[in-house]
């Protein structure tokens, strides 16, 4: 078996486990971040106990997911920010895309959400779309290079512009948003946002689900700090 033909047969036995839609369900409530139970995830895929578990070994076989032991307790999330990545992907491709586009996703989603570790959803898009206009960042090729004001910019924000340089993971990447078919940051830059709005209490995390709420403080800082419109956040 050659190199081309043993990928092929990788790609499909993946593709095959994301296409079970209790497994897809599964996958898409890990995209939080968190780490859930084999009972809880069987809930929410809603099939019994012994097949959740069944779904589960599967992923985790396929590197999809991983187990976490904590005593009696087994915990499951997914084995990286790249499964993430893969599943917003098929998002994208698996909504219909006729034109006039108009976004059925539930609303507190559409306003902000997690995508692993970093945000999306319309606070995202705003986010990444006001860092181009203020000349913070810029597209070059499939990576974004921050300017001298960029750096100053995160820096005011506490974002430790030069660790993140460092960091063992891309620096900053244009990732398509799902239900805005849009660009957000993806990579250590975007993860590294929702962290300093999450410790500065910008947004709080829905504890049961991948949505994001804005706080008052949040709403005044994306408007100072980037000059977003967050007038336009209160109609979602």
């Amino acid at each position: 078996m050659d190199a081309m033909e043993s990928a092929d047969i990788g790609v499909s036995k993946v593709a095959a486990a994301i296409a079970e839609p209790a497994r897809t369900r599964m996958l898409c409530a890990l995209m939080d971040g968190h780490a859930r139970t084999s009972t809880e995830l069987a809930v929410i895929a809603e099939v019994s106990p012994s097949t959740a578990s069944a779904h589960l070994a599967r992923l985790k076989s396929l590197s999809l997911v991983q187990l976490h032991a904590q005593g009696r307790h087994r915990y499951y999330s997914l084995a990286d920010r790249r499964v993430a990545e893969a599943l917003e992907g098929l998002m994208v491709i698996g909504q219909d895309l006729r034109p006039p586009f108009t976004p059925n996703t539930p609303s507190r989603l559409q306003l902000a959400r997690t995508c692993y570790d970093h945000m999306a959803g319309r606070v995202a898009v705003d986010i990444h779309d006001a860092g181009v206009r203020l000349g913070w960042w810029e597209l070059k090729g499939k990576e974004y290079c921050l300017s001298e004001a960029g750096e100053r910019g995160l820096g005011g924000m506490g974002i430790d512009v030069q660790a993140l340089r460092s960091a063992r993971r891309r620096f900053a990447y244009p990732c398509l948003d799902w239900s805005m078919r849009r660009m957000h940051l993806g990579g250590g830059l975007g993860a590294a946002i929702l962290g300093v709005a999450i410790e500065r209490q910008w947004v709080r995390r829905d504890l049961d689900g991948r949505a994001l709420s804005i706080t008052r403080e949040g709403r005044q800082a994306f408007a100072q700090r980037l000059g977003c419109d967050t007038q336009q956040w209160q109609s979602l």
